[in-house]
Formats: C-alpha cells, sequence, structure tokens
C-alpha cells in the first residue's frame, strides 16, 4: 500500500480527533470561520477569542453571507464560489473580503476556501487584515505628511534661494574644516569673477591672491571666533580687487557652518571711509559748535563746541530740545532759518544771539543746511562765536549813522532845541532798525514786527511815516 493509501486510511478508522476539538482547533488557526452552504447561507460562526475586534457576529447565522459584504467583495467572492461549486478539487487561491454589518462598520478578512464534503457545505476560515489595514493607513498618511514637509522644504527653499540671490551683500556658505565653498549669491560670483560650477567643491582660498588652503582657512575660523569683527583682507585673483572677508559661525541640521559676507575695498570707498572719519574728528574736535536736528529744529546731537558755547555739562542736556530755546529771538529766528531752508536748502552768514543755559549771550554767526536722507530729512547748523569781533549789521548800521544820519542831526545844533535834536536823533535811530529788521527778514513784514516787539499795524504805521513803503502797494490801505 502506498503511504498516501495508508493516509486515507488512517483517516477512516478516526485518527482525527472529535469534532469539538476540531473546533477548538478552527478557532485557534484561523480569527473567524464561517460555515454556509452551497447557496450562500451561514450555517454557523466563529471568531476567536483573540480578536475581539471582530465582536459578536451571531447575527449573522441564518442570513445570507453575501448580505455582509461590501459591493465589491460580493463580485469576487461570487468568482470564488462559482470555481468551488463547479470542482470540489479545485485549489482556490485567497481572497480578501471587506464586510459591512448593520452598522456600516467595515473589517477586512483574508479568507481560505474549503469543500467540507458534508452536507454539500463550504468551510471559509479567515485571517483578520485589520491590523494590516491599519498599518497601511498609517504608512499613507506618513507618505502624505512626508510629501507636504517636503512641498513645504522646497517652498522654504525656494525662497531662500530668491533671497540669498537677490542680496546685494556677496555672500558664500563654507564648510570651515574642509575650506571649501558650499554656496554662493549672485553679488559673490560678480565679485569674484567666477561661477557655481566653477567653484563648487573647490577650495575657496583658490579665489584669492597668494593665499594658502590651510593658512587661509584658519584664518577665516579665528575672525569668525574674534568679538572684534575685524574680517581678513584678501585680493580676488581674478579681478585684483581689495576686499574683506567677515565671517560667522552658524549651526544648521547640527553641523557648524560659516558664512562669510565680503565688503569690496575700493580706491572710492577708501577715500569714503577715511572722509567719514575724517569728518567724525572734525565733528569732535572743531572750536565751532554743530549741531544736528530733525526737520523741525530739534536737536539729535552736538558737538563739544555747541556745548561750551551754551554751558551745558552734558550732551543730554541740549538733546531733545529745539535749537530755538537757544536762541535770544527764539521763534522769529528760527521761523526765518526754516523758511529760507525751505527755499534755498541752505543759509550762510545768519547773525543771531545765541542764549546759554545759565542766561549769557554770544553774538553768532550761523549756517545751516537741509540734509536730506532716505527715511527723514533733518538740518546741519553750524555757529561761530563772533561776539569779539564787530557784527556786520552793527557795522552798517554805525556807519549809517556816522555817515549820514548823525551829520544830519550835527547840523541842526544851535538851530534847534535839545529836546528837538534828541527827537530827530530817535526818529534816526527808529528808522534804522526798522530798515534792518526788513533786511534780515528779507522783507517779512510779519518777521520784522514779531522781531522788533511791535505789532503788525504799528510796522504799518512807521513804515508809512519813515517813507519805507508805497502807500498805493500798502496791503492795509
Amino acid at each position: 500500500m502506498t503511504k498516501q493509501g495508508r493516509m486515507h486510511e488512517r483517516v477512516r478508522v478516526g485518527v482525527l480527533p472529535a469534532p469539538s476539538r476540531v473546533e477548538r482547533i478552527i478557532e485557534q488557526f484561523a480569527d473567524i470561520a464561517v460555515a454556509i452552504d452551497r447557496t450562500g447561507k451561514v450555517k454557523g460562526i466563529s471568531v476567536s477569542p483573540d480578536s475581539p475586534y471582530l465582536g459578536c457576529l451571531d447575527h449573522w447565522v441564518g442570513r445570507d453571507f453575501r448580505d455582509f459584504l461590501s459591493e465589491d467583495s460580493r463580485a469576487k467572492f461570487e468568482d470564488r464560489m462559482a470555481t468551488v461549486l463547479s470542482d470540489r478539487d479545485a485549489i482556490v487561491r485567497p481572497m480578501e473580503l471587506n464586510h459591512v454589518d448593520n452598522a456600516n462598520w467595515e473589517f477586512p478578512i483574508r479568507y481560505t476556501l474549503h469543500d467540507t464534503g458534508e452536507d454539500n457545505g463550504i468551510l471559509l476560515l479567515g485571517r483578520d487584515m485589520q491590523p494590516f489595514a491599519d498599518l497601511q493607513q498609517r504608512l499613507v498618511r506618513e507618505q502624505m505628511a512626508r510629501e507636504r514637509d517636503l512641498e513645504r522644504f522646497r517652498g522654504v527653499e525656494t525662497r531662500y534661494r530668491v533671497v540669498f540671490d537677490a542680496a546685494a551683500t556677496p555672500m558664500i556658505t563654507v564648510d570651515p574644516e574642509s575650506g571649501r565653498a558650499i554656496d554662493m549669491n549672485r553679488a559673490a560670483m560678480d565679485l569674484l569673477g567666477v561661477k557655481t560650477d566653477n567653484l563648487s567643491a573647490s577650495a575657496l582660498a583658490q579665489c584669492f591672491e597668494g593665499r594658502r588652503k590651510g593658512e587661509f582657512g584658519e584664518s577665516l575660523k579665528t575672525a569668525a571666533a574674534s568679538e572684534h569683527g575685524t574680517g581678513v583682507p584678501a585680493v580676488v585673483r581674478r579681478t585684483a580687487r581689495d576686499v574683506r572677508l567677515l565671517p560667522e559661525f552658524f549651526r544648521a541640521s547640527g553641523e557648524v557652518s560659516m558664512l562669510v559676507r565680503i565688503e569690496a575695498l575700493s580706491d572710492e570707498e577708501g577715500t569714503g571711509r577715511e572722509l567719514a572719519r575724517s569728518l567724525a574728528r572734525l565733528y569732535e574736535y572743531t572750536p565751532d559748535a554743530i549741531v544736528l536736528t530733525d526737520a523741525k529744529g530739534v536737536i539729535r546731537e552736538a558737538n563739544e563746541g555747541f556745548l561750551r558755547l551754551t554751558d551745558a555739562a552734558q550732551q543730554r542736556d541740549v538733546e531733545g530740545r529745539s535749537i530755538a530755546d537757544f536762541l535770544a529771538r527764539g521763534s522769529v529766528d528760527m521761523k526765518l532759518i526754516l523758511e529760507a531752508l525751505e527755499k534755498t536748502g541752505k543759509i550762510k552768514g545768519y547773525a543771531a544771539q545765541l542764549e546759554s543755559v545759565v542766561g549769557m549771550r554770544a553774538t553768532v554767526e550761523l549756517s545751516a543746511a537741509r540734509l536730506r536722507g532716505r527715511v527723514d530729512r533733518g538740518i546741519g547748523f553750524i555757529l561761530r562765536d563772533v561776539t569779539t569781533s564787530q557784527p556786520r549789521g552793527i557795522a552798517e548800521a554805525g556807519a549809517a549813522v556816522s555817515d549820514e544820519a548823525m551829520q544830519n542831526v550835527m547840523d541842526l545844533v544851535g538851530t534847534a532845541s535839545l529836546k528837538e535834536l534828541v527827537g530827530a536823533t530817535t526818529d534816526v535811530v527808529e528808522k534804522l532798525c526798522i530798515e534792518t529788521a526788513i533786511r534780515l527778514t528779507d522783507n517779512n513784514r510779519v518777521a520784522a514786527a514779531e522781531m522788533l516787539g511791535l505789532s503788525r499795524q504799528s510796522l504799518y504805521v512807521k513804515l508809512r511815516k519813515y517813507g519805507l513803503i508805497d502807500s498805493s502797494n500798502d496791503p492795509d490801505e
């Protein structure tokens, strides 16, 4: 007897365990076992206690197995059933079916179909695929999250590249250990006269004259670690331009990298910096007072010369105050100065009285210019103390009195009383003061009236009295 024949014989004589034990073996082997007849009606069902996720499915018994399948799974089940019913010895491949119950709860099961040969019944042994489905869903969610992160990263990288290339400052990212250039913007390529393809994976020292890789790398690291920020001077090999490299460390993805900014040192730029330093020294050491204000005359900066002239002890005593606070004629002078600056942008040789914080006065000659910046406009003042010399206005007034007016008064001696002589002299001085005020204010009669302490009507009366105004053009006539 063959081996196969002996096996069948053993089966027939009852070597298989009792049915109850068969059921327990099936429960241990499969997560779910469903017995159906050849029409698909559920005759019995067993769920493994190790699969609590499936719950109680006793309500399937007596109903068509197809009622608990999703729409797409029914066609698959019909196909496999047709194969089993047509050929009992056929080997049917496993199938994955998606179950639904009355609560629309879905769960996937992988079934194998077995023809029991008893009462024409069919046994379906299934493995619960829900853990695999959950894992698959997690993988899908992770993949979608990775794609979103990748898209976000691409957006950040694009913004970085646009800003990096559009920056006017030449910049290079460098590996501090190898001294090789990692990336550079367009401004750096133009300054060094190279392209990214030519510089990639090459030592940055090759771009500069007389620089060795090791020595140059150490110089950059030393400068990056220094607190003074003096940089590393160098000469560009291709363009022979003098530059200064300003390196600094930064950390990205746990690794230390270096950003090197390049500052061009052309002759014009060097001259400009030297001029700025010279002007700063002039501002500090000149004996003349220099004041920087905003567009309305509020003091922002003042040099030592102005502090000495105003008897101020320190800078904060004058900062934030209007320069008009230190002018004897105050708002009158300030109004005239601002009007002149609005018309021409500068004023020169304006005579004024400066009043210190302790009330002392000094005659100054004032020059000013409008400073136009990118953000706002300010005013720069230079005040020179001319107290020891005779002011121009006073000198002109004295000459006028002595040469003409005073001669006319002296001619009256002997022909008029002293009272009349004093009255005539008063008229001469009054006329002279009015003419001087009109000249200083550039014929601004409102400002001239404020300067003389007169009302506007009183000034017009005196102008008509001394013939200094044409009655036909008098707006009050």
